[in-house]
């Protein structure tokens, strides 16, 4: 078994805010993060697959192959957007960093199992601090 990265960036706005909640209560829970007027992160995305090389390409995945559909299904769709009101993917949820990478496995996941490979990790850089795994 072998393992494979592609890294990418992105910039985008978000909040963490309830909608059933009041603003002090998502104040309390979400602090800074819940600020009305919005904020952002210079995010930093790794999306890991498994699997075994193809012995007649000695690949696992193409990384061309890789970088376009990350860019295709994620990365253009959320790059210097507003993660609560731009994103498909994201309708619905609190944009949260934790369930940004579980909207991006979901919308990843099948199209790398079409290759052979199997999607392993999305890793989410919110800032050079803090990041998600997320492992399916």
């Amino acid at each position: 078994m072998i393992y494979i990265t592609r890294k990418a960036s992105f910039n985008a706005a978000h909040k963490l805010s309830r909608p059933d909640w009041t603003e002090d209560k998502n104040t309390e829970v979400y602090g800074k993060c819940a600020n009305p007027n919005w904020h952002g992160h210079n995010y930093q995305l790794y999306v890991t697959v498994k699997g075994e090389i193809n012995p007649e390409t000695g690949f696992l995945v193409d990384l061309k192959w890789l970088k376009d559909i990350t860019n295709t299904q994620v990365v253009d769709k959320i790059d210097h957007k507003n993660l609560n009101l731009d994103v498909d993917f994201m309708k619905g949820k609190l944009a949260s960093t934790e369930n940004l990478a579980i909207a991006i496995w979901d919308e990843l996941y099948a199209l790398i199992a079409e290759s052979g490979a199997q999607l392993h990790c999305i890793k989410i850089y919110e800032t050079e601090n803090n990041f998600v795994e997320y492992f399916g």
